[in-house]
């Protein structure tokens, strides 16, 4: 599974939905949705501008983590 950081970055720079939404020009439903961790896809241009606002890299905002329930093949 995929874990986005989004929280943890506003949070370290005390930002809201509102604000990561004005800085960045993103639709609050898709910021809603990467900070619940709820969004099934991201688009190429919304990860660019949330590592411009945050000064970091996808691997700052995006973690990948073993999922046990998946079987090995």
């Amino acid at each position: 599974m995929i874990r986005c950081h989004l929280s943890t970055l506003m949070g370290r720079d005390k930002l809201r939905i509102a604000d990561v939404s004005r800085h960045t020009g993103l639709n609050r439903s898709t910021i809603t949705a990467l900070y619940r961790e709820t969004t099934t896809r991201v688009d190429l241009p919304a990860i660019e501008q949330l590592c411009r606002l945050f000064d970091c890299q996808v691997g700052d905002l995006f973690e990948y983590v073993k999922d046990g329930s998946q079987v090995s093949p």
